[in-house]
């Protein structure tokens, strides 16, 4: 099909990303190098006369977006309308089915049916894109897919939520606990008015799930990622991991060994130095680390209609040019799901944060109990905090397993100086 003087497009989804899209085309149909010119043949959305930034009147209407998949006149089907399951997903299945390229920015999807999907669209010879589901404009997917051919990937780990970078950069620079913040970045339209996907980490996961599939070659395994969201930091974390040297961050990270691959998403501390802990706001960053080429840092727009329909309007140009590669760096028939790692299992240092009773003998209770459980501390902190209702003791870890460290903290919740339940946030490793 590459050659075509026209491409008809058929988009189904108009938010922010959609009109975005609708935008970039109607200015500059011809984006697609030597790839002839993109028209829009017909739109879909929950509700025609809902009030956009772009006008729609004079585009062919569907009422169903399965429909617009099926027409004869869609040459290329955009799904932007979400969900792993239900209509986006029926939607997509019915254009691969007839052949037809699909382009997607559903990373629910991709996550949790993209084995599947794969199959389908090599059997049939359609192509299944979705750079716009990770990092909305910036290229992470082409960089595994792509770029990063010729080496063997050992680690993807990144920021993949800028709504929760937002409000973690917020916490800091005011001092506010993570509710106050949330609901602001509702207020700005940094966060929905439901944020479990984001702040819960599951949206995060889906992304991981998918860098992972890319990076190594396996089916995306959302089912076996290790999943924490940042709904439990509290500003005096946020504040004594500072005076550590860290600062908490929402990190995304997927590692191949020999045992397997380990998928996991939480709260992590990463030095104030590492341009992880430097990438605020609402911007998203991935390292790569190859065997060969070493490690790769990339850093932007993680969502936003305009960096979004950029990515998405670039996978319609690789359509249009007829650049042609496997949907998971592998042929799907060879897909299978990776081997889990135990992420208790993995090797690393963890920050502690106690509570205790200004009383004699706490100190030595806590050094007693993580000797006792085979942890050695790294660093050491007991600062008076304002308001705190006791006593923080800050401590970091040596190496060791993870489900040792977590031996150590049973051992210390049990001792009878302590106002509420340990604190224990991973310290980075990265």
């Amino acid at each position: 099909m590459a050659g075509k003087a026209h491409w008809r497009i058929g988009i189904a989804g108009l938010g922010n990303v959609g009109g975005g899209l609708l935008n970039l085309i109607s200015e500059r149909p011809g984006f697609a190098p030597a790839g002839g010119r993109a028209v829009i043949s017909g739109v879909s959305a929950r509700s025609r006369s809902r009030p956009r930034s772009v006008d729609i009147s004079n585009l062919p209407w569907f009422d169903d977006p399965v429909a617009l998949a099926a027409s004869p006149d869609t040459d290329i089907f955009v799904e932007l309308i979400g969900g792993s399951d239900g209509t986006a997903k029926v939607a997509v299945e019915t254009a691969l089915k007839a052949g037809k390229p699909v382009v997607t920015a559903n990373k629910a999807l991709i996550a949790e049916h993209g084995a599947e999907l794969a199959a389908l669209a090599e059997a049939k010879g359609a192509p299944l894109l979705f750079e716009a589901a990770v990092m909305g404009g910036t290229p992470a997917v082409k960089m595994l897919r792509e770029a990063m051919v010729g080496d063997q990937v050992e680690q993807v780990a990144g920021i993949l939520n800028g709504t929760c970078n937002y409000i973690l950069t917020e916490m800091e620079a005011s001092g506010r606990p993570f509710a106050d913040v949330l609901a602001e970045a509702q207020r700005l339209g940094y966060a929905e008015a439901d944020p479990t996907m984001d702040v819960g980490g599951f949206d995060a996961a889906h992304k991981i799930s998918i860098l992972a599939a890319l990076a190594f070659g396996c089916a995306p395994t959302y089912a076996a990622a290790e999943i924490e969201g940042i709904d439990a930091i509290e500003p005096i974390d946020i504040r004594l991991a500072k005076d550590l040297g860290y600062r908490i961050k929402l990190v995304a990270s997927a590692v191949r060994s020999a045992e397997g691959v380990s998928v996991t998403v939480h709260p992590a501390l990463a030095p104030l130095s590492h341009p992880l802990a430097q990438t605020g706001g609402a911007l998203n960053a991935l390292f790569i680390q190859g065997r060969t080429i070493g490690r790769i840092f990339i850093q932007g727009p993680g969502a936003g209609s305009g960096p979004t329909a950029a990515a998405v309007a670039a996978d319609i140009a690789d359509v249009m040019t007829g650049a042609r590669r496997p949907v998971f760096q592998a042929p799907a028939s060879t897909l299978k799901p990776f081997a889990r790692v135990d992420a208790r299992l993995a090797v690393g240092r963890a920050y502690v944060r106690l509570l205790v009773r200004d009383e004699p003998g706490v100190i030595a209770a806590v050094t007693e109990a993580l000797a006792e459980a085979g942890v050695s501390i790294d660093s050491f902190l007991q600062k008076p905090v304002e308001d705190a209702g006791g006593v923080p003791i800050v401590l970091t870890t040596h190496v060791a397993p993870e489900e040792v460290i977590l031996g150590a903290v049973r051992r210390i919740a049990s001792l009878s100086a302590l106002i509420e339940s340990p604190r224990m946030i991973r310290i980075a490793r990265i």
